[in-house]
Formats: structure tokens, C-alpha cells, sequence
């Protein structure tokens, strides 16, 4: 009998032990888990400390070179923008030139800071009105290379032959000719010619019938077409 009490005493406490074994395991590999876990966190909360307070010192570091540099951009576009604007209103008041009497009386108006060269006849065969503008001075106009802001002459070439070798570049795609009427003088309508104007140069022209003779008034650049067509064409009248 005290044999059998004493196995039965025996398994008893080895089934505890058991329990108390799993009962511990359990407890250690929650622990684990939860320590895992809260370091995990830790490290994301010690890196997002760490960004937060990198962004603070380099915006603390920098930002008086970063206002620095946006109030010189800042200031250098304001800069041009009252280059363009002083550009702009110190062409005026506009100059005017008028030219002879027996070829219409062209009138041409032009920025006050452009120089004219004026090569005018009423006689002989040619061309009577051959006038150079160009900003603060003209340029040699014997040079073929020079190119200039405007150039406005009256030839004894008919407007039917002068549109002719046009209408064959246009063929070519070297230019591009649209009808025109200068704004003054509706009547008269003529070609403006956009391209290769000349062999070598790029510009604008317009052509016009005057009496028995041709108008051309052309800019050699691109740099002025602005005020070609803001200026000087829609100031531009003659007698027909």
C-alpha cells in the first residue's frame, strides 16, 4: 500500500513540475515577444527623433542662406523686369523721318534711341530711298553682314517682279508670304514676307505697291520684331 501511495506521489509532483515548466516557458517567450516589440518601437521612435531634430539644425543652419538666396532671385527678376521696362519707355517719344514728296512722302516713326542714315534722290534709276535705323548707331552699310533693326527702301522694280523671286523661295520653304495692309493705310494691300529675306539674312519684310514703284520695309533680326510690328509698321503711312 505505501509503495503504491509513494507512485502515485511521485507522478503528482512530476505532472506540477511539468506545468510549472510550461507555465514558465509561456511566460518567458511573452516576455520576449513584448521586449522585441518595444525595442522595435524604440528604434523608431529614436529615429524619428534623430530626422526631426536633423530637419531642425539644417533649417536652423541654412535657412538664412536659403532667404538669402531667394531674395537675390528674387531680386535680380525684379532687376530685369525694370531693365525691359526703362528698355521700353526710353524709346519715346518716337522720332519721325519723312521721305520725298514724289515717291508718296513715306512717313516712318521709330524708337528715339535708334540712329538713322538716310540715302534719298528723286533722280536718275535705282533706288531713290535706301534709309538705314539702327539702335545708337548705323553700322557700316556697305558691309553685307551687318544686319539692321530696319531698313526701308523705295525701288524702281515693280511689285509683280519683286514678289516674284519670293513666291519662288516661298516654293522652297525658305520664306513665308501672307497678304498685308499696313493699319494706316488699309487701301493698299501687299505681301509681308517672313524668313530669308535676303541670301544671308533672317528677318521680316513687307512689300507694298506705291504709284509705279515698291515699298520694302524690312528688320534684319529677330531681336527687333517686336518693335516691327509694334512700332514702326503700325505707325507707318505714305500717299498712294
Amino acid at each position: 500500500m505505501s509503495t503504491n501511495n509513494s507512485l502515485q506521489s511521485e507522478r503528482t509532483s512530476v505532472t506540477m513540475s511539468t506545468m510549472r515548466t510550461n507555465k514558465q516557458a509561456g511566460f518567458v517567450s511573452g516576455l520576449m515577444i513584448a521586449t522585441i516589440g518595444l525595442s522595435f518601437l524604440l528604434l523608431c521612435v529614436l529615429g524619428f527623433a534623430f530626422w526631426a531634430f536633423a530637419s531642425r539644425a539644417d533649417y536652423k543652419n541654412n535657412s538664412d542662406q536659403k532667404s538669402a538666396a531667394a531674395s537675390a532671385a528674387t531680386k535680380e527678376q525684379t532687376q530685369k523686369e525694370d531693365a525691359a521696362q526703362y528698355a521700353e519707355e526710353s524709346k519715346n517719344p518716337l522720332k519721325t523721318h519723312v521721305g520725298p514728296d514724289a515717291f508718296g512722302s513715306v512717313t516712318i516713326q521709330y524708337p528715339k534711341t535708334w540712329s538713322g542714315y538716310v540715302n534719298e534722290t528723286t533722280s536718275g534709276s535705282g533706288i531713290p530711298m535706301n534709309d538705314y535705323f539702327h539702335p545708337d548707331v548705323v553700322y557700316n552699310t556697305t558691309d553685307q553682314n551687318n544686319a539692321y533693326a530696319l531698313r526701308v527702301q523705295i525701288t524702281n522694280t515693280s511689285y509683280s517682279s519683286t514678289m516674284r523671286q519670293f513666291q519662288s523661295m516661298a516654293k522652297n520653304g525658305k520664306v513665308k508670304v501672307t497678304p498685308y495692309k499696313l493699319p494706316k493705310v488699309p487701301s493698299i494691300i501687299g505681301s509681308r514676307v517672313d524668313g530669308q529675306i535676303t541670301a544671308s539674312k533672317q528677318g521680316s519684310m513687307v512689300v507694298l505697291p506705291i504709284r509705279n514703284v515698291t515699298l520694302q520695309i524690312s528688320t534684319e533680326s529677330g531681336d527687333f520684331e517686336g518693335d516691327f510690328d509694334n512700332i514702326i509698321l503700325p505707325n507707318l503711312t505714305f500717299l498712294p
